[in-house]
C-alpha cells in the first residue's frame, strides 16, 4: 500500500511539473507572438529620414527612407537562398556627400547575387541613390563563425561593427528593400521576421506529451504493484 501511495505521488508531482512546464511555454508562445507582431508592424511603418542618433536596440527595424552614393567598396557576405542556392549578400558604403565623402557614411545590404553569376556592375560613379529599408544590427556572428577571407573578400556572417572598420562607415547597417539596382541581377533581401526562433508550440508539445507518458507509466507500476 504505501509503495502503490509513493508511485501516485511521483507520478501525480511528475506531471505537475511537466504541465507547468507545457504551459509556462504557452505563455511564452502569446509572449512571442505579440513581440513578432510589434516588430512586423515597424518593419511596414511608414519610413522616416535617418535619425542623427541611433540607438540598436530602440532603432531596430525602424523604415528608413534617404538618398545617397554607394561607394566602390563592397563586402560579400556568404549566404544561402532556397530558390538560389549559395550566394553573396553585397554590403557596400552609403555616402551622404556630394564628392562621396566618407564622414558620416552608413553601409547598406544591397541584396543577394548568385555564386556563379558574373558581370554585375556594383559601382556607377557616385551616381545618388534612393534607397528605402530597415536599420538592423543582426547578431549573427558566435564563437563558431570563422574568420572572413579577406583576400577573396568572403564574409560568413554580418557583422556591423567589422564590416564598418573594414569600409570606413558608421557602425550603422540599413538593409534596402526598395534601391535601383544595375541589371535588375541584385535581388534585395528585406528584414523579416522568418529569422526570428519562436519554438514554443514545439516545446509545449513536448511538455505536454512528456506529462501524459509520465501519467500513463505511473498508472501502469501503480495497477503492476497492486496485482
Amino acid at each position: 500500500m504505501r509503495s502503490a501511495l509513493f508511485l501516485i505521488i511521483v507520478g501525480l508531482g511528475g506531471a505537475a511539473i511537466l504541465i507547468g512546464l507545457g504551459t509556462w511555454q504557452v505563455q511564452r508562445l502569446a509572449w512571442k507572438q505579440g513581440v513578432i507582431a510589434d516588430i512586423e508592424a515597424r518593419i511596414v511603418a511608414e519610413p522616416v529620414a535617418l535619425p542623427d542618433d541611433l540607438d540598436p536596440e530602440n532603432d531596430a527595424y525602424l523604415p528608413i527612407k534617404t538618398q545617397g552614393f554607394i561607394g566602390p567598396e563592397h563586402l560579400r557576405v556568404l549566404v544561402s537562398q532556397k530558390q538560389e542556392g549559395a550566394g553573396y549578400r553585397i554590403i557596400s558604403p552609403l555616402w551622404f556627400g556630394n564628392n562621396g565623402d566618407p564622414e558620416g557614411a552608413i553601409m547598406v545590404d544591397r541584396g543577394f547575387i548568385p555564386a556563379d553569376v558574373r558581370g554585375i556592375v556594383l559601382y556607377q560613379g557616385g551616381t545618388l541613390k534612393e534607397v528605402i529599408g530597415n536599420l538592423q544590427w543582426p547578431q549573427e556572428t558566435d564563437s563558431f563563425t570563422p574568420e572572413p577571407d579577406e583576400a577573396k573578400n568572403i564574409w560568413y556572417a554580418r557583422d556591423v561593427e567589422r564590416m564598418a572598420k573594414a569600409l570606413g562607415t558608421r557602425p550603422v547597417l540599413l538593409v534596402a528593400r526598395e534601391i535601383y539596382l544595375p541589371h535588375g541581377k541584385i535581388t534585395p533581401m528585406p528584414v523579416d521576421t522568418s529569422r526570428i526562433p519562436n519554438n514554443h508550440l514545439q516545446y509545449a508539445i513536448t511538455w505536454f506529451s512528456l506529462a501524459f507518458i509520465w501519467l500513463a507509466m505511473s498508472l501502469y507500476f501503480v495497477r503492476r504493484r497492486r496485482a
